[in-house]
């Protein structure tokens, strides 16, 4: 099921009149060296855990993740025509559902996310106004304001590991003119993280691990900005003498 929740959306209006106030003292540029992306994203968890409980393995026990669609920010360097790096940032609100043999518990937990990836990219430039690009790298997630769900367990809390997996990039650029472009990006990340709810009551106090892998796939659109940095300097530079 896809939810509408993370960071609110007047974060990303914000930063969309950023951009747009910023625009007239940063002269856009086709080659500048900085872009800078407003977007929303699709956070779909591709989830696959082994839950256990005493020690002993729960046959048939999974969990689901959420597929969340939220506002999300990326910000690229480019280091000449063709290679760039980005970063890409946003935080998102996720459920737990138990699924498989614990689909009858429903919620078994909620999260806040703050799930950072950074690729280094290639960007193809013999195509016009169309300009895709591959990447590769990493992303960090860090889990916080873990909740016990419905806490049909009796849970006492839910610990996250945070963690770091490897992410594939796909994307494509389409050049507006002065600048600007509308912008669609896909990005696969392989991740494992540990769950631990503590003190379960409906267990006489034992504790369940579950041994996740997530798999986030993220698809995003949205509009960027290019330009080039030194145009931002040169202008604080010349306001300052006069």
């Amino acid at each position: 099921m896809i939810k509408f929740r993370g960071m609110p959306g007047i974060a990303a209006l914000t930063a969309c009149g950023m951009m747009a106030m910023l625009a007239p003292a940063m002269a856009g540029s086709e080659s500048g060296n900085v872009m800078v992306r407003v977007l929303g994203s699709v956070v779909d968890p591709d989830t696959d855990a082994t839950v256990s409980a005493g020690g002993a393995v729960l046959p048939g026990a999974n969990a689901d993740v959420s597929t969340e669609v939220i506002p999300a920010l990326t910000l690229s360097y480019f280091f000449n025509k063709n290679v760039a790096i980005e970063l890409f940032c946003c935080f998102a609100k996720h459920q737990i559902d138990g699924a498989g043999t614990l689909a009858p518990l429903g919620e078994i937990a909620d999260t806040w996310i703050f799930p950072p990836a950074v690729t280094l990219q290639y960007h193809f430039d013999n195509m016009g106004a169309f300009k895709p690009y591959v990447g590769a790298g990493i992303q960090y997630i860090h889990f916080f304001s873990e909740g016990t769900g419905d806490n049909v367990l009796g849970a006492t809390s839910v610990d996250i590991d945070d963690a770091v997996g490897f992410t594939l990039q796909a994307g494509l650029d389409y050049s507006l003119g002065g600048g600007w472009y509308l912008n669609a990006d896909v990005k696969k990340t392989w991740l494992n993280t540990d769950v631990t709810w503590h003190n379960n009551a409906a267990l006489g106090g034992a504790d369940v691990n579950g041994d996740a892998d997530i798999d986030p796939w993220i698809f995003s659109a949205g509009l960027g900005y290019r330009f080039n940095l030194e145009d931002v300097f040169g202008s604080r530079e010349s306001a300052a003498l006069k």
